[in-house]
């Protein structure tokens, strides 16, 4: 009994040992921040980063609290409807996903919005039906530009005018916006959201930059012209929006 007692707590010691490891590797290097005790936990950050190996890419950011825990109340429609959101806002240029050069800033957002879906090709909740997983989190391609109409955070993601026909990714949800939905599933632990990705070999990801955000965003009462606005901003991992991390190549 004494000599079970005696393994059972070196295996405990050496699994606690394990994750704290674990959990060290997986914040080193990135964009480290302070906890923000003005700021929900689960969308206080600690730490962002994003990664590259071959044309693979590993984007991750940490939470004081339990990331992806909280989501917008339902409105029951479109119009004012909120979106919550994980964004690493990056200086890759748009068109390595599809969209047009110079259009923007392109970001990867990882969503949630229960009052509409903007993945059709994909069935997140796995009910059979591609039409009702907004309240599921999922990722995005966003791309982001100033907006004077978009209120004192002066930015939104970038409008497709009526009747115009800009480059668009294959997986472009049939919304008037610079948004695409390729499926890519976040991963959420106690205090993380990770997403891996494929970029096409040919895109070249050194000197890009990127940051980490936590926000709400609103869809505009008229829907259109602006659609879809960033309202606040909880939390940045630089402090200031710069996109001063370089994104690690492995």
């Amino acid at each position: 009994m004494h000599t079970d007692k005696v393994r059972f707590a070196v295996l405990a010691a050496l699994l606690l040992v394990t994750a704290s490891t674990l959990a060290h590797e997986g914040h080193s290097g990135g964009l480290k921040a302070n906890e923000s005790p003005d700021v929900a936990p689960s969308f206080d950050i600690v730490h962002a980063k994003v990664s590259v190996k071959d044309n693979r890419a590993h984007f991750h950011m940490a939470s004081r609290g339990a990331a992806g825990s909280e989501k917008p109340q339902a409105q029951g429609q479109l119009g004012g409807s909120e979106v919550y959101s994980y964004v690493w806002p990056t200086t890759i240029g748009p068109e390595a996903v599809g969209f047009a050069a110079n259009s923007g800033i392109l970001a990867l957002a990882v969503t949630i919005h229960p009052d509409f879906d903007d993945t059709p090709l994909f069935d997140e909740n796995r009910d059979n039906n591609t039409e009702n997983d907004g309240d599921t989190w999922h990722s995005h391609w966003v791309v982001l530009a100033p907006d004077p109409k978009c209120g004192d955070n002066n930015l939104g993601v970038v409008d497709i005018p009526e009747g115009a026909t800009p480059p668009l990714p294959a997986t472009w949800p049939g919304l008037p916006l610079l948004i695409d939905s390729p499926g890519w599933q976040p991963v959420f632990g106690d205090h993380s959201v990770d997403v891996h990705l494929a970029f096409n070999k040919t895109i070249d990801l050194d000197n890009s930059r990127y940051d980490g955000v936590t926000a709400a965003l609103r869809v505009n009462e008229s829907i259109h012209a602006p659609l879809l606005c960033v309202e606040n901003v909880f939390d940045t991992a630089s402090g200031d929006l710069s996109l001063p991390a370089d994104i690690e190549r492995h």
